[in-house]
């Protein structure tokens, strides 16, 4: 226990208090709070590092990550449909939650690589932002055909105006603009509390996650299983395009974790809009009640193992 960063144990303990039915709980707007400052502070850092980089560098990068973002969601639908026989709807939701990212996983690995002074490129925050949107697309597609069509203006408006896509890409945008001067006195904020931020925040999805369990009881193995498999599957693709793109190591176990992560917020939006007739306990009890704690607890811990053995053998 002790070699799990802080971060970790709050929502160890989250959990813990949920399972015991403790009437902890964060307020929601204290809880609305933090989640916007993590958001921002993500897409801050990102912008600011964005605003050193040539932008016709990171174009091949940038459509390779969109490339994975399209082909997740493709990967899951079919073990999701013919598998485990899911109904199509719910099929095709799922895979959009598993296609798209978790913004708190991808907090919690920046603060794993933090604490251990593991380098990574600080662009990140821009593979998070366009991995939002494909898998919602591919989602919708895979659930009504491309005779869904005239839900676009609809779906453009959730995908790119949704309160975390805005705050996201209002952040790298500020920090790209400002660049590192700019931003210094806002650093205390955004940047010197973020780990503490950050810890809040898994305190209430400890409690979130528990919440969840309840559906997994009635969805049986086949989703609990896939929960676990898929995100490994994802991470090694992840992974591998970490390491064709020359990411360095820490770089590569971000968009590992990235590609191994399943959205929570972002993507449950656009679905219950689009695809009213899927069941959003399926896919939020897969997500936060397996992968999520999954992830952070021993999915991140891995993908550091086998990545770091990948660059050492230097192959």
């Amino acid at each position: 226990m002790s070699s799990l960063d802080p971060v970790v144990l709050f929502f160890i303990l989250g959990a813990l208090a949920g399972l015991a039915r403790s009437d902890l709980r964060l307020p929601s707007a204290i809880y609305e709070f933090v989640t916007m400052l993590l958001l921002l502070a993500i897409g801050l850092k990102g912008g600011v590092e964005l605003s050193r980089q040539p932008l016709s560098e990171l174009a091949p990068q940038m459509l390779a990550v969109v490339a994975m973002g399209l082909l997740l969601p493709l990967l899951a639908y079919p073990v999701l449909y013919y598998i485990g026989r899911l109904q199509r709807a719910d099929a095709a939701s799922i895979a959009a939650h598993y296609g798209s990212v978790s913004v708190g996983t991808y907090a919690v690995v920046v603060a794993y690589l933090g604490s251990r002074s593991i380098v990574y490129e600080e662009y990140m925050p821009v593979f998070v932002v366009l991995l939002e949107m494909p898998a919602i697309v591919v989602g919708i597609v895979l659930a009504r055909g491309w005779a869904a069509s005239h839900q676009w203006r609809h779906l453009a408006r959730e995908m790119f105006l949704g309160k975390g896509v805005v705050l996201l890409s209002g952040g790298l945008l500020i920090g790209w603009i400002a660049g590192v001067d700019g931003v210094q006195p806002i650093g205390p904020l955004f940047f010197d509390l973020f780990k503490g931020i950050l810890a809040l925040f898994l305190l209430e999805m400890g409690l979130i996650t528990v919440s969840q369990l309840g559906g997994l009881r009635r969805s049986g193995v086949f989703l609990v299983t896939f929960a676990v498999v898929f995100p490994l599957v994802a991470a090694t693709l992840g992974g591998a395009l970490g390491w064709l793109l020359g990411l360095s190591a820490g770089g590569t176990i971000v968009l590992a974790t990235l590609a191994a992560s399943a959205s929570y917020i972002a993507v449950p939006a656009a679905m219950r809009m689009s695809v009213p007739e899927a069941n959003p306990s399926l896919s939020l009890a897969a997500a936060l009640g397996v992968t999520f704690p999954f992830n952070i607890i021993v999915g991140i811990p891995l993908y550091h193992s086998v990545v770091a053995r990948i660059h050492a053998t230097g192959t």
